[in-house]
């Protein structure tokens, strides 16, 4: 799993546009809860369910609250899985490891299980 980082609303959208399987990570300096989720993320990145699989990590203090209220995102960490340019699936909060490959296999198949 690569990860890139959104500084500005177009780099969100550009990456959105431009990754078929993308998990977004909206996130924020001041939370111990999105500390936990990046080490999750971590935990999960070498997983199959992750390979071809981009992250973006999309930071409250870079982009802006108004941004984020935009997406209507009420609390961070939030993660949001596109496929083909949509959201598929939103989770707020904290994920563990295991919760994060669960919403990927169902969300977000990998391209030789999509149509298994």
């Amino acid at each position: 799993m690569l990860t890139l980082h959104a500084s500005s609303p177009d780099d969100y959208h550009a990456a959105i546009e431009a990754h078929p399987r993308l998990l977004v990570d909206y996130h924020k300096d001041d939370c111990p809860g999105c500390r936990m989720l990046d080490m999750s993320l971590q935990k999960v990145a070498g997983e199959d369910a992750c390979a071809g699989l981009m992250l973006l990590k999309v930071k409250l203090e870079t982009v802006g609250e108004d941004f984020f209220r935009s997406l209507g995102l009420r609390q961070t960490p939030t993660l949001s899985l596109f496929r083909e340019g949509v959201e598929a699936k939103r989770l707020p909060g904290f994920q563990a490891p295991g919760q994060i490959l669960r919403a990927l296999q169902l969300w977000l198949p990998a391209a030789e299980t999509a149509g298994a």
